[in-house]
């Protein structure tokens, strides 16, 4: 039997602009030559299972982000349904949620770590009470369990409890990530958005976030849905990779493979560029 996926996305479409009917022959990469429409993304369909990490990569503009920020409800699509096991055990789209339910959903069943912590961080927040504030959102009004899952949260990802007090802006741009991943946590969810992580990091910084990516994933089992434009950082993580180009899915399939045995032009010169 067939495990029952985490995250079930199918046929999502962002798109800007009135479409035309001749779209579908006259895009020229993600833009309607005819109407000038621009087709963020173009029929995507993907899963994510329960304990795996699913990379997608692909250039800038191929419409990774646009997918992620979809999922977390920063931008309305414009058809399409996503469902998550844990939402309604998997019978309404979370695109079709009201505004509370997704706000529940974005604080109890999804976790997003942005490319740039000021979008997932108040830097003038305490790190800790930036975890708080995750934890209060889900309902909790304990201060000292707050306290002891924001201590726990942060040894986790390897912030001293000495800078707990500290506010984010006075950390590096990797402590500013792991801070963001230890909020993303606060409330055990099923399904972990990473997009861009390590972008903009210095390499051994890159590794430690890395390292601690992959220490996450095997001390809470949660599924990750990670979103690179480097296909190393997708070899070292991933389990199964869907490639993206210009707003659709170009290739799909388990990570070594895509790498051993590339069948897209596209993804071959990404595996070329990786050698």
């Amino acid at each position: 039997m067939l495990e029952t996926p985490v995250l079930s996305v199918k046929d999502l479409v962002v798109r800007y602009g009135e479409a035309c009917p001749k779209c579908a022959e006259s895009l020229e990469k993600n833009r309607c030559s005819v109407c000038g429409c621009v087709w963020a993304a173009n029929n995507l369909s993907l899963e994510v299972y329960p304990g795996e990490v699913l990379g997608i990569v692909g250039e800038s503009g191929s419409g990774k982000t646009t997918l992620m920020r979809t999922l977390y409800f920063d931008i309305a699509p414009t058809a399409g349904s996503a469902v998550l096991h844990d939402y309604k055990d998997a019978s309404q789209s979370i695109w079709e949620a009201s505004t509370a339910e997704q706000r529940m959903i974005k604080n109890n069943i999804m976790g997003m770590v942005y490319q740039n912590p000021v979008m997932g961080l108040r830097m003038n927040y305490s790190a800790a009470s930036n975890i708080a504030e995750k934890i209060i959102a889900a309902g909790s009004r304990n201060a000292a369990q707050m306290t002891a899952r924001a201590t726990e949260l942060l040894e986790a990802v390897e912030i001293l409890t000495s800078r707990m007090s500290e506010a984010p802006k006075n950390f590096s741009g990797g402590m500013q990530q792991r801070v963001q991943i230890s909020k993303a946590l606060a409330n055990n969810p099923s399904l972990l958005l990473l997009d861009e992580v390590t972008t903009g990091l210095d390499l051994s910084v890159q590794a430690k976030v890395l390292d601690l990516i992959r220490k996450i994933k095997a001390q809470y089992g949660i599924s990750i849905l990670l979103v690179s434009h480097d296909l190393a950082v997708i070899r070292m993580l991933a389990d199964r990779t869907i490639v993206m180009l210009d707003g659709k899915i170009v290739e799909s399939g388990l990570t070594d493979q895509i790498l051993e045995d590339p069948q897209h032009a596209y993804t071959q010169q990404l595996v070329h560029s990786l050698i």
